[in-house]
């Protein structure tokens, strides 16, 4: 054991001038040149855990595994890297991620700045052991993206001192390693490598469906199919028409049918509806007998009417209810909370009868009755109203939502103020 550094400073590099690096053993044999770095995902993430060593031995070439906390310290940017002991025989890992093979050259996802891009080098930074000729990591602080990690790439012969001063002056464009989310095209290697889209899962729909219209189509799918249900209903609601068909394409029907679940019944009957018959109807036969008579339902109106429009997830409750039964409905809500702004009153026949706007439910007492909370008017439409005037009426009262009713006044669906922008923008 060696006597404890003093101050020992972290010394940076970066995976491409560490490739083709020749390492040397104790007695100054030449153990292989670094053919990539391993890093062990189900251990820690952040840190290479090995080197891949490639030797040739005649015409056979060889890979061996060195780990990277058997190399001698101080590493710094020479020519060559010197080892404790002798690497191990390479076995499949399937649990590691390969810096060069899966990293370099790949495109990946920048959570923080909601885009797709590609990765030009990996920045590393060396990290000193607690005793004089220990190292201790090989971190990886972040993705280079920018002129620096091209310059890297395209001069990786020349001697690394030289490299960097070549490169000094150019601006760095790094990602940080924790804003970084890899995209896996074979979804068996993704769970191997326990790589997920949770970081992506926490991005805004919109943001997601931005990523998904960057990617190329085979990542694009890699990428949705990874992600969790409702959020992959989400961000399906937010693509166009014509990414939504090649995205539900790219799925079994019956994962197409965990999804379009999770979505609006109105939203899941669009979708459907752009897709063509013998496809739609296989999707439709793995959804719940519940969720598919609503979809199946939404899908004989005309797309430009307000039944064509509206969806039939709303909170409705009898017109002699109180407040403590409209919350009680809002908890048993099963569809989207942020999209209720209101409390339809039915009569006996289901007939619309009053709304109570959320305000006045949360301003009042439990035990209060819900009819004299109603608005003094009830703007509604007819199943077979158009699109403009269904535009109209939302512009003219300031409409949040509006209902639509049969030609018996029964309350069928609801129309949202999303989904009238969303016809606009059609135009």
């Amino acid at each position: 054991m060696g006597a404890l550094l003093t101050n020992p400073a972290n010394v940076a590099t970066s995976a491409s001038s560490l490739l083709g690096r020749r390492v040397l053993g104790a007695d100054g044999t030449e153990l292989g040149r670094v053919k990539d770095l391993a890093v062990d995902v189900s251990v820690n993430h952040t840190h290479v855990a090995e080197l891949v060593l490639r030797t040739r031995s005649g015409r056979k070439k060889t890979e061996t595994l060195l780990p990277v906390m058997d190399l001698v310290w101080p590493v710094n940017n020479e020519a060559e890297l010197k080892a404790r002991s002798k690497p191990k025989e390479h076995k499949e890992q399937s649990g590691y991620l390969l810096l060069d093979y899966d990293v370099l050259d790949q495109q990946i996802i920048d959570v923080d700045g909601h885009k797709v891009v590609r990765v030009n080098d990996v920045n590393l930074v060396w990290e000193p052991g607690v005793h004089e000729g220990e190292t201790a990591g090989l971190r990886i602080e972040g993705v280079e993206v920018g002129n620096r990690g091209a310059m890297r790439r395209l001069f990786k012969g020349l001697p690394v001192v030289l490299l960097d001063r070549l490169v000094e002056r150019l601006g760095s464009r790094q990602i940080p390693w924790a804003c970084v989310d890899l995209i896996e095209r074979d979804p068996a290697r993704m769970v191997r490598l326990k790589i997920g889209q949770d970081r992506l899962s926490k991005l805004h729909p919109s943001d997601i469906a931005d990523i998904l219209e960057d990617l190329a189509p085979v990542e694009r799918e890699a990428v949705f199919s990874s992600l969790p249900e409702e959020t992959a209903a989400e961000a399906l609601e937010e693509v166009e028409p014509k990414l939504q068909k090649a995205l539900l394409q790219g799925l079994d029907s019956e994962r197409a049918a965990d999804i379009l679940e999770e979505m609006d019944p109105g939203a899941a009957a669009d979708v459907l509806a752009e897709l063509s018959d013998e496809v739609s109807e296989a999707i439709l036969e793995e959804m719940e007998p519940e969720e598919r008579q609503d979809v199946k339902d939404l899908l004989e109106f005309s797309a430009d009417s307000a039944a064509g429009r509206m969806t039939t997830d709303y909170v409705s409750v009898p017109i002699d209810a109180r407040v403590a039964d409209a919350v009680q409905a809002l908890r048993e809500f099963e569809g989207d909370p942020d999209t209720i702004t209101e409390i339809y009153l039915l009569g006996e026949e289901e007939e619309l009868a009053g709304v109570v706007m959320l305000p006045r439910l949360l301003l009042a007492t439990p035990e209060t009755q819900l009819a004299p909370l109603s608005e003094g008017h009830n703007v509604r439409c007819n199943l077979d109203a158009k699109d403009k005037e269904v535009a109209e009426l939302f512009d003219k009262y300031n409409l949040r939502s509006l209902p639509v009713v049969d030609h018996h006044g029964r309350l069928t669906g609801v129309i949202h103020a999303e989904q009238v922008i969303a016809q606009l923008r059609e135009r």
